[in-house]
Formats: structure tokens, C-alpha cells, sequence
């Protein structure tokens, strides 16, 4: 089975808004890394998208944007991905967002859903191989 994981440290983060319940923070740049099963090999890909969280409530302020990410948790039911997002990423329930935001606070909310909407094209950066 192939697998994608979108790497948040450095991250670019365009935006961060909330409307009517819905926190969206924009991405600019993510880096993707993408694993074929079988192969000990991957690759590194960047794409632009949004993270949503639906019905959230902020437990900080907005960062001032651009700014960079610097890592950080995302929470959905029972699981906490540390440091990534797998892709792809939809689910109702309890969601969490405490992303690390460099020369900032950290931005932090609770959520009943969560999803990944990812924009255009994932472009190629380039092949990661194992050394020894």
C-alpha cells in the first residue's frame, strides 16, 4: 500500500482564519513525503492546502501570518499525529490542533472534525534512497 505524510516542520503557513465556527489554516508550502510499499525508497514532493477544522473553538490567538510552523500535534479521535498529517485526512469527532509556530505562540484549538483539503498539483522535489 502506498502512503503520503505531509511533514510540518517548516511548513509554510499562508493564512490562519476562523468564520462561523470553521478554523482554517492555509498552507502555502507542505512538504510531502511519499512511500511506495515494497520499496525502501521515497520521495519528497510540496503542495499547497488547507488544514479545516469544523466547529472549533481557539484556546490562543491567530499568528501573524506568513509565518512558519515549527511542528506540533494534530489530534483526531484517538489518534495524535506528531509532527505530520497523513494524507489523506477527513474525520468527524473530537479534533485537535496544537501546532508550534516559530517567534510566536503556539496555535491551539478543539474541533469536532477535522479534513484536509489539498490544492493543485504536489510538484517533485526529489528522491529520498537509504544510505548506509
Amino acid at each position: 500500500m502506498d502512503s503520503s505524510t505531509i511533514d510540518l516542520p517548516n511548513s509554510e503557513i499562508e493564512s490562519v482564519k476562523i468564520e462561523n465556527g470553521r478554523l482554517t489554516i492555509s498552507f502555502s508550502r507542505v512538504i510531502i513525503i511519499k512511500t511506495m510499499s515494497g520499496s525502501s525508497e521515497r520521495t519528497r514532493w510540496y503542495q499547497s492546502g488547507d488544514l479545516i477544522f469544523e466547529e472549533a473553538e481557539l484556546e490562543s490567538s491567530i499568528p501573524e501570518c506568513p509565518c512558519i510552523c515549527e511542528g506540533g500535534d494534530v489530534g483526531e479521535n484517538v489518534y495524535t499525529y506528531r509532527d505530520m498529517i497523513p494524507l489523506p485526512l477527513e474525520s468527524q469527532g473530537r479534533a485537535r490542533c496544537d501546532l508550534k509556530i516559530k517567534d510566536q505562540e503556539p496555535l491551539q484549538a478543539w474541533a469536532e472534525g477535522v479534513k484536509l483539503a489539498m490544492k493543485e498539483r504536489p510538484r517533485y522535489i526529489e528522491h529520498l534512497r537509504d544510505t548506509d
